[in-house]
């Protein structure tokens, strides 16, 4: 780090991982070159004005409109607070709590601004996970929606003395709402002059242990995301009206559902939850949405609305979160006329590395190397294997993993290299085609789900002896969760058992996380030290 670090509280960088296992930073094109000191919002909201878009719209909703002049001095309110209500310090760590809304992206913003890192979490944890997030990265204080308190609150109680304070945002006529409290804060603040290599995020993901790992962003690895995929690929313009269902506390959501509209002058457009496929379909058409960002499985819910409705406005319909059939790919193209943009990322890269947009699109093929990355397919030596031969894929660019305080950094990272955990094959014509995930992850409707962690919770079931979960191909969703369970003495599997156990995960963690298929077996396939041979239960399924 060439420039000084504003961030006083040495928590994440006193567990970033030792230097010799940080993955190599290329920074191979001109715009890929961040000032060693530079503070993102600065640079993205700040910088508007300079770039004449500061009466443009930045947020909206169906129910009002901000413009990068006025989400500028929202943002600044809530950061005065912060830092001189609340006595944060520079390096804090801020959880936050909400669904896809213009509160959580003032609020975000306003964190990163100051200096504090932001640490976004999906609105449908439950406490249990909550509880997780704040024993690993022990945040100071919480900004949460209104609607989405009493989890929150449950998880605080559970974890005394770590949250200072939990405030809500989203509650118009409370005098206790953020917004209230902000109202006499001035209308401007000077952004925490971080180094670029200065903390601006942490974001979870799971592993096929279940146990989450926290992925560790700078200023420079947003910023140097935002000159990749955006400029090259995506080619947003001033003009553009942007929206999708990804959430924030996810990089895919988090950088194409703020921060690269932002560095391209684009408005973003929030709409109301729940997101259903005719409702999005319409408030699509309404906003004039022109760039749209989901998983293919809500693209395939879409498609008959989208050809009965119309969507005049849209241009371009990105894809990622899970493998896109190329069925679902043709379904879109014929409802909306539009060349769907696949690509494949990853929460440790920040965002999309191979992808190809329009002209470039083949067939069965995710795409090309992103400009400022280079990729290749491995053996597990990692040499690169002959054009058309199945490996693990390697990536190296201007982002790149470093977990926090994390054994697995070393199984990421090897030589330099990221290895995302993918299987692929390379053609002639140097793009990539995705084969499957080359672990236990499961990916079903665009989330990412740990099967030991849905093992964990079925556990707690008082019927259950036994359980081993898996991802089972659907074309529908990607992966369906599928338990195997063996049941306890004197339980009997039948449905009315089913649907009990399919609740318990429903209360206990996030809902999306519960078995869609569960079948009863006597005896779960072991090894010989007792590991669960999930390889058998997926030859089962």
């Amino acid at each position: 780090m060439t420039a000084p670090s504003a961030q006083t509280d040495r928590f994440v960088h006193d567990r970033l991982p030792p230097r010799e296992q940080w993955p190599e930073l290329r920074y191979d094109l001109p715009e890929l070159l961040i000032p060693d000191q530079i503070n993102l919002v600065a640079e993205l909201l700040d910088g508007a004005a300079a770039r004449g878009w500061a009466d443009r719209p930045l947020l909206r909703s169906p129910q009002t409109a901000f413009t990068y002049a006025q989400v500028r001095e929202r943002v600044d309110r809530i950061a005065n607070y912060l830092i001189h209500e609340l006595k944060l310090e520079p390096g804090n760590r801020v959880l936050l709590r909400g669904g896809n809304s213009i509160g959580l992206a003032l609020c975000w913003l306003a964190v990163v601004k100051a200096g504090l890192v932001a640490v976004a979490t999906m609105p449908l944890f439950r406490a249990t996970e909550l509880g997780k997030v704040i024993d690993r990265v022990q945040p100071v204080v919480a900004l949460c929606d209104a609607q989405l308190l009493d989890e929150l609150d449950k998880a605080s109680a559970q974890h005394p003395g770590v949250l200072r304070q939990v405030l809500r945002f989203g509650a118009a006529d409370d005098p206790q709402d953020l917004g209230a409290l902000v109202a006499q804060q001035p209308g401007h603040f000077t952004a925490c002059p971080t180094a670029a290599d200065d903390i601006a995020l942490l974001a979870f993901t799971s592993g096929t242990t279940g146990q989450p790992k926290v992925a560790v962003h700078s200023h420079r690895d947003v910023l140097a995301a935002c000159a990749a995929w955006p400029r090259h690929v995506l080619r947003a313009t001033p003009q553009d009206v942007v929206t999708g269902s990804p959430p924030l506390a996810f990089t895919f959501g988090l950088g194409g559902l703020l921060l690269f509209p932002m560095a391209a002058g684009a408005s973003i457009y929030y709409p109301d939850g729940p997101y259903k496929p005719e409702t999005m379909v319409r408030q699509m058409r309404t906003a004039g949405v022109t760039i749209c960002y989901t998983a293919p499985t809500f693209y395939r819910q879409m498609a008959p609305h989208a050809k009965a409705i119309g969507i005049p406005s849209l241009r371009i319909s990105a894809s990622a979160g899970e493998a896109l059939p190329d069925a679902t790919r043709q379904l879109w193209k014929d409802a909306t006329g539009i060349e769907m943009l696949d690509g494949i990322g990853a929460t440790e890269m920040f965002h999309i590395f191979i992808s190809s947009a329009g002209e470039q699109v083949r067939r069965g093929a995710i795409g090309q190397v992103v400009p400022g990355y280079q990729a290749k397919v491995v053996d597990d030596d990692g040499l690169e294997v002959p054009r058309g031969t199945i490996g693990k894929l390697a990536v190296i660019g201007p982002t790149g993993c470093r977990y926090m305080d994390d054994e697995r950094q070393s199984s990421y990272v090897r030589h330099g290299w990221n290895h995302p955990g993918d299987a692929f094959t390379q053609d002639e014509d140097g793009y990539f085609h995705y084969q499957a995930r080359d672990d236990d992850m499961i990916i079903t409707a665009g989330y990412n789900v740990g099967g030991p962690e849905v093992e964990d919770c079925l556990l707690t079931h008082p019927a259950v002896a036994e359980c081993g979960v898996i991802g089972k191909p659907d074309e529908a969703r990607g992966m369906l969760i599928q338990a195997f369970v063996v049941l306890k003495p004197g339980q009997t599997g039948d449905a009315a058992l089913v649907k009990a156990l399919q609740e318990h995960v429903k209360q206990a963690i996030a809902p999306y996380k519960y078995p869609r298929e569960i079948e009863f077996v006597t005896a779960l396939p072991r090894t010989e030290t007792g590991k669960l041979q999930r390889f058998k239960l997926r030859q089962l399924a």
